[in-house]
């Protein structure tokens, strides 16, 4: 079972101008069981409840807190480029996942609605790093720290993690802003990847948004 304070030599203190949040697959297609199917069965009750009581009001938090102090945010999605889909990963084709560009399936929960001037990055894979320009985007943003939350913990969030640190990102997660469909699974993850990231809470890093720096 993994257990905070997590240590880790990436447990350094944001810098102004420098530090971004990223929120992972936020979107309707997977938290309203009207779209998703998979929802309305009894082994997703773990998962809903946690989306709702937890992880969407914590990421409500942790973009308030982003915006006030005036750093950037990304929402990444998974939405093809066209409404055939054609443009997907060979992956995603033979997963038959296709979320039609623009559909309603595709957008963002109103929760989390992206500002105008918020970047969002629609993907055909799990990675974010495989199949958008975020590496390009974050460097142009002079990006240092990736503070990083989102569904699932042990698919899509974990690649970003692994991925960003790859590429030589400081990489925060917040772990109780992320899912998955178990308990035991988001643990396991969270043990898998804690050489990649520090692991903290949203209450934690709201503090280090407070204490930032020049």
């Amino acid at each position: 079972m993994f257990s905070l304070p997590h240590r880790s030599p990436r447990d350094l203190p944001f810098a102004f101008d420098h530090t971004a949040l990223l929120l992972v697959d936020m979107q309707r297609a997977w938290l309203e069981p009207q779209f998703d199917p998979h929802l309305s069965r009894p082994d997703a009750e773990y998962f809903l409840r946690r989306t709702r009581s937890q992880v969407v009001p914590n990421q409500q938090r942790l973009l308030s807190a982003v915006r006030q102090a005036q750093q950037n945010v990304l929402h990444t999605i998974i939405e093809s480029l066209t409404a055939d889909g054609r443009d997907r990963s060979l992956d995603h084709k033979l997963s038959d996942m296709h979320l039609p560009k623009g559909s309603l399936q595709a957008q963002i929960i109103a929760e989390l609605t992206p500002t105008e001037n918020e970047i969002v990055l629609p993907k055909t894979s799990s990675g974010v790093f495989n199949s958008t320009t975020i590496d390009y985007v974050l460097r142009n943003l002079q990006t240092r720290h990736l503070i990083i939350a989102g569904i699932v913990t042990d698919q899509c969030v974990d690649m970003a993690v692994r991925d960003a640190a790859d590429r030589g990102y400081l990489v925060t997660l917040v772990e109780d802003a992320c899912a998955t469909y178990s308990a035991e699974r988001h643990h396991a993850c969270l043990n898998a990847i804690k050489g990649y990231c520090w692991i903290t809470n949203t209450q934690t890093v709201l503090g280090r948004i407070q204490e930032m720096q020049p």
